[in-house]
């Protein structure tokens, strides 16, 4: 993934559980100059809506891959629940693997989508887990354990908004959809 401008500091945009809507995959690229974000985390669920969640409104897999292969450099990503083998073959980017682990300052970060037992990917403190599946967004530490949601730009849930990440150095925001507004920060 290519730096940003500021080659000291990079920075990802956080995705989660986009479930195949046109705007929330339009915005992306947006997202990603607002915030001079070196490359995009994506945590799954990108195309299909899947049978317990309603269909988003602007439900448009073909364009969400034609928004998101452009940017498949910039893309590194793990299997969601609802993302299925068809969906690799159409995508550009990985949708493949279960869990992705990345060095990023002086962290290990894991990303997972959030539907398979944390046991396997065995977090130790200093540890970052970046996972989605929820919908809800969190920014917690617990026993060393630094735990990061981003929430969904698409289908939130328990009456948060959409919401998406940005991962920095030192700090995880979440943040709104609607104005780019911090709704819930972490530093670390």
């Amino acid at each position: 993934m290519a730096k940003s401008e500021d080659s000291s500091r990079m920075s990802y945009l956080v995705i989660s559980d986009l479930h195949g809507s046109k705007s929330s995959a339009a915005a992306v690229s947006d997202l990603v100059r607002l915030h001079a974000c070196s490359g995009i985390l994506s945590l799954g669920d990108v195309l299909y809506h899947g049978p317990r969640n309603d269909l988003p409104s602007d439900y448009a897999p073909k364009e969400v891959i034609a928004l998101l292969n452009p940017l498949a450099e910039k893309i590194l990503g793990v299997r969601g629940n609802c993302d299925a083998e068809v969906d690799q073959m159409v995508l550009d980017f990985d949708v493949h693997s279960d869990d992705r682990k990345i060095p990023f300052g002086l962290h290990l970060v894991y990303l997972t989508h959030g539907h398979l037992k944390p046991e396997r990917i065995r977090l130790k403190e200093g540890d970052i887990h970046l996972s989605g599946h929820t919908h809800i967004p969190v920014c917690e530490q617990r026993d060393g354990i630094i735990y990061l949601n981003p929430g969904s730009m698409t289908l939130p849930k328990e009456n948060h908004p959409r919401t998406y990440g940005i991962l920095e150095e030192e700090r995880f925001t979440v943040r709104k959809l609607e104005d780019h507004s911090v709704y819930m920060e972490i530093r670390f």
